[in-house]
């Protein structure tokens, strides 16, 4: 037997991890390429050919060649070790407690050759009408499991297996009351299951008719944990290097279906959504993209997206779509509907897009607390802020244009913990792109406070960004004085606003008594000019960022709707200075 030094001398790791990295000479002995263990545009792993070490200097992974293949295959020491020895042609010892998960996978190929063995007839006739070729069948090893109790078990018997082997896989069933043991699959066609390593974990059976359960899955064992595998995942990464997109589907069927027509980064969860193990393992193997493609209708799509895990959400671009025709991918194809499934490919819901939509259809944008309950649902897929996270990065982007705030005040935001929790109506207003027009509100506020009878001059219709002036305003309908306003908010958050706003209002500190009668009456008629003013300034800039809106649409819209567009905008900024003249001739 030989030792894991054995191993080493045999091996060389550039070689070994050459077969994940492509790595270019760096210097007397050593290598660097890209890290595979974390997004990097530019190369900060390296190899040390002669001591046999790898570092990045990136994310700090380093080690021997035992430790990269554990880490890029997901695997524990000594599955590493055993995959390393058959590469060196040397035979190892079991330790560890692997002998278990390696009878597993030895049971499962002799099961398998079982299913094999019983395909022709009834089942075989099956997969040919569903469509698929004896290529296709070949190429996944479909198998079927005849009808009777314990076909499987007299095989195995006869083999020298135990029942305790065959339990351990998942291939039996014990019934607790009797004690009997019996095959789980019977009169079901076989899909061998097997991790993204080749090794064969588990099985999934399906019925011929409509009896129930329609699959039933090897359960959890040594070997098959369902929340860290995907059917066909073993075929699907031969070629991810062409673009690092995976196609996830519901059923086997879909995934062999795909495959059979091309498209070969198709896998399937086996009944679970995606998991945080699920991300971990397609980021090493370089996945960048994910297509979730459901039967289901547009309802169905949101909600898978709303339920996506964020793990997965920060790794990969994600979109949802399905079937135009409401069928499942395989009906699809089979029926000849190719093009349909090509095009469902490249559109669908983007789950960035989607989650901002959704938040703010949930929350609205037309009051603070709105923008509050928004921001608190996008923070925990905005909060990475490395930049290699496209993700994050663009949904950042997309909350700035939707809820008219600063990136950088954004950014900051994110950063602050200490803000994260106590997100006020003041920090709000702060991030704000359309500060002109809340200062503008409050010096509004603020002239109203000196005369609340002014508040007859507005016409109703003013949009109010800032909360606590919209709650203000409905408050001072009928005031006579500024204490009738006050009293209003006895008590209230608003209560300091608006004491601030009443001193700046009204500063008599350096005024005497025997003027200050002339001083209220210039304030006052002050106030009265400064409502007209300030009242047509956030005219200006609600017209202004009208425009600005036109102006996004224009340049996506047709030609024709492009005409209408450009009179709008013409109309809006002849209105505009049509406002400002008016100003100048009051002035």
């Amino acid at each position: 037997m030989g030792t894991k030094e054995d191993v080493r001398a045999r091996l060389n790791i550039a070689d070994v991890i050459g077969e994940h990295v492509r790595l270019s000479p760096a210097g007397k002995g050593r290598l660097k390429g890209l890290c595979p263990f974390h997004k990097e545009k530019s190369p900060s792993f390296q190899v040390d050919v002669e001591q046999g070490y790898f570092y990045c200097f990136g994310c700090k992974a380093g080690g021997d060649v035992f430790a990269f293949v554990q880490r890029v295959e997901n695997l524990s020491f000594g599955d590493a070790l055993r995959q390393l020895a058959e590469k060196a042609g040397v035979q190892v010892e079991a330790k560890y407690g692997e002998r278990s998960s390696r009878d597993v996978y030895d049971v499962n190929a002799f099961a398998l050759d079982y299913f094999r063995e019983h395909l022709p007839g009834p089942a075989l006739d099956y997969l040919h009408a569903r469509g698929l070729t004896d290529e296709t069948i070949a190429a996944f090893e479909l198998g079927y499991a005849p009808e009777g109790w314990d076909g499987l078990l007299r095989r195995a018997r006869a083999r020298n297996l135990s029942e305790r082997q065959l339990l351990e896989a998942g291939l039996l069933t014990e019934n607790p009351e009797s004690g009997r043991v019996y095959d789980r699959f019977r009169g079901r066609v076989m899909f061998p299951i097997r991790d993204h390593l080749g090794r064969l974990v588990g099985f999934g059976g399906r019925v011929l008719d409509d009896a129930k359960p329609k699959y039933l899955n090897t359960p959890e064992t040594e070997a098959f944990r369902k929340g860290e595998v995907l059917y066909g995942l073993d075929k699907a990464r031969t070629g991810l290097k062409l673009g690092g997109e995976l196609i996830v589907v519901e059923g086997y069927m879909d995934v062999i279906a795909l495959h059979q027509h091309g498209f070969t980064g198709a896998v399937a969860s086996l009944g679970t959504a995606l998991t945080a193990e699920h991300a971990t393992l397609l980021e090493r193997l370089g996945v960048e993209r994910l297509v979730l493609m459901f039967d289901r209708d547009e309802a169905g799509l949101k909600a898978t997206l709303s339920g996506l895990d964020q793990v997965i959400g920060a790794k990969f671009r994600v979109r949802a779509t399905g079937v135009p025709s409401g069928k499942d991918p395989a009906d699809a194809l089979f029926a000849g509907d190719l093009q349909g499934l090509r095009e469902a490919l490249h559109s669908g819901l983007d789950e960035v897009h989607y989650r901002v939509q959704a938040a703010v259809e949930a929350h609205g944008l037309d009051t603070t607390e709105g923008k509050r309950r928004v921001l608190t649902a996008l923070l925990p897929r905005m909060q990475n802020l490395d930049p290699l996270d496209e993700g994050a990065e663009q949904m950042r982007t997309i909350a700035c244009h939707r809820l008219g705030i600063k990136p950088e005040a954004l950014l900051e935001w994110i950063g602050s913990k200490a803000r994260r929790r106590t997100l006020t109506d003041t920090h709000l207003a702060g991030m704000s792109t359309h500060r002109g027009e809340e200062d503008r509100e409050l010096a509004l506020l603020r002239q109203l406070l000196v005369d609340p009878s002014l508040l007859a001059k507005l016409d109703g219709t003013t949009p109010w960004r800032n909360e606590s002036v919209r709650k203000v305003m409905l408050a001072a309908q009928g005031a006579q004085r500024p204490d009738d306003i006050l009293e209003v908010f006895r008590g209230q958050p608003e209560e300091q606003l608006l004491i601030r706003l009443m001193f700046e209002g009204r500063d008599t500190g350096a005024i005497s008594r025997d003027t200050n009668q002339l001083y209220e009456q210039k304030v006052n008629a002050y106030a009265a000019a400064a409502v007209d003013d300030i009242q047509v300034g956030l005219s200006i800039d609600s017209m202004r960022a009208e425009v600005d809106l036109l102006k996004r649409q224009v340049a996506t819209a047709s030609a024709a709707e492009q005409l209408g567009l450009l009179k709008q905008i013409q109309e809006l900024q002849r209105a505009i200075e049509a406002e400002k003249r008016a100003r100048r001739a009051s002035a």
